[in-house]
């Protein structure tokens, strides 16, 4: 059941982001007069799930029909519009242009005015820019919606007042229990959450930390970041160990111990971080230790069992609130829309650094890439509405970013092809169209058959 909810999201999103990616295209098609033959979710090698087209002053509509249609084919002048039956992406097939549809025959007839070979270069450009630009407007969209609907709440890194936790990759590169990061490489972190994105993304060279009310700066080996894409949880939130209720089971019922307590040391060693505490269980499992409580105006000594596997049985207070000072902001309709603008544009920032990453072999930020394996994998196991619709404006920027690479085949490739028709006057000849949309083609197979190579070595 989760599985097949999984499935049901990720085809649910990429279908929106597709259609909208599509429509971009077809919009500035329509606006320069240009004819789209083809307008479709999915692909339809073939057949067709179901496909419409208006004709003779009226809709025709068509289920599980083959391609080739004389009739409708009668009517190029007007769009088809359909639902394929292959699941992966979708298309805007546009007349006198060389795409993934590799229609070679319809360029060798006379080029017509309402194709898109006709047309001027920077009408051209937007209509290829159009699927990259309605990308990024969606996911203003979707941002603003999310801001109006549940505003925003995060732990602002000067605010996380008990630091880090660190786990053995932290500590290895020189960070501490309790430290509180101030910068990367000079430059603040605002949100705690995004920390390890934050120091992974900038590739920083030093971090800036107070350490027991010192100001220390660490030097960061680059050598280490595979290791920091590879591994989660490098700076988790440092809190308190405070007893929400003891567990049904516990071996710990009768020991005194009550809800409220928060424990400070074990066998006598000061401690009263969570994580400190859970390290330390750990070195005692299926045997007992001697928590010191603390408690409104005293402190006690408790003899406490630890299970084998190194829990004392308790549920703990995670309230963060009684922590930590959260932030939490409420938008209007008029802010909403400039913050989901803004939270757009931070995000396309850090997805090109990303990409650098990728693209950098030092990195083996490659052996990340995956495909629809791994976006399903992100998405939650429960129907959660604010977790689809964020999901939906992320991966609506990656869409968008991804097809600004200058990659024949790729949106950023004919855009590339067109900025050197407009600086210099010269047009690449249709042969060279066709030749460069072929090694695109072989390109995206390739990059395919790595991220689905990845996806499936990380299931063994």
């Amino acid at each position: 059941m989760v599985v097949l909810l999984k499935i049901i999201q990720v085809i649910l999103a990429l279908s929106l982001l597709v259609v909208f990616h599509e429509f971009g295209h077809y919009s500035f098609a329509k606006l320069f007069k240009t004819r789209v033959e083809k307008f479709y979710l999915f692909f339809n090698p073939k057949i067709s799930l179901i496909k419409f087209k208006r004709f003779g002053g009226k809709w025709h509509c068509k289920v599980f029909s083959s391609n080739e249609d004389e009739t409708w084919d009668a009517h190029p002048e007007n769009t088809e519009y359909g639902i394929g039956w292959l699941p992966f992406g979708g298309y805007c097939k546009i007349a006198g242009m060389i795409d993934e549809s590799m229609d070679v025959e319809a360029m060798k007839l006379p080029p017509q005015p309402y194709e898109f070979r006709t047309k001027k270069a920077w009408q051209r450009f937007f209509i290829m820019f159009g699927g990259v630009l309605f990308n990024f407007i969606l996911a203003i969209i979707l941002y603003a919606a999310i801001f109006r609907t549940w505003g925003e709440e995060y732990l602002r890194t000067e605010d996380a007042v008990y630091g880090i936790a660190v786990n053995d990759l932290s500590y290895e590169i020189g960070f501490r229990d309790g430290d509180r990061i101030l910068a990367f490489d000079g430059v603040p972190t605002e949100n705690f959450s995004n920390l390890q994105v934050d120091l992974v993304r900038s590739q920083a060279r030093e971090a800036t930390v107070l350490r027991d009310g010192d100001t220390l700066t660490l030097s960061i080996d680059p050598v280490y970041i595979p290791a920091m894409l590879g591994t989660g949880g490098m700076f988790d939130l440092a809190f308190p160990f405070v007893v929400k209720e003891l567990q049904e089971g516990s071996p710990n019922i009768g020991s005194g111990l009550e809800a409220g307590d928060e424990l400070v040391a074990v066998d006598g060693q000061g401690m009263f971080i969570v994580q400190q505490i859970q390290r330390e269980l750990a070195q005692h499992k299926g045997g007992s230790i001697l928590a010191s409580v603390k408690r409104p105006g005293e402190l006690v000594e408790i003899p406490l069992q630890v299970d084998t596997a190194g829990h004392i049985g308790v549920m703990l207070d995670t309230d963060l609130d009684k922590w930590f000072n959260v932030t939490r902001k409420e938008y209007t309709m008029l802010s909403a829309l400039p913050a989901g603008a803004a939270r757009t544009w931070n995000t396309i920032k850090g997805y090109v650094q990303e990409l650098g990453l990728i693209f950098s072999p030092k990195t083996q930020a490659y052996k990340s890439v995956g495909s629809f394996i791994a976006i399903g994998r992100v998405f939650p196991d429960t129907w959660d509405w604010y977790r689809f619709w964020s999901l939906c404006a992320l991966l609506s920027i990656m869409l968008g970013v991804m097809n600004l690479l200058p990659i024949p085949a790729l949106d950023g490739g004919h855009i590339l092809f067109l900025l050197f028709e407009m600086i210099t006057g010269r047009r690449p000849s249709d042969k060279f169209m066709e030749i460069a949309q072929w090694i695109g083609m072989i390109l995206l197979l390739l990059l395919m058959v790595l991220a689905f190579g990845n996806d499936i070595r990380s299931l063994f």
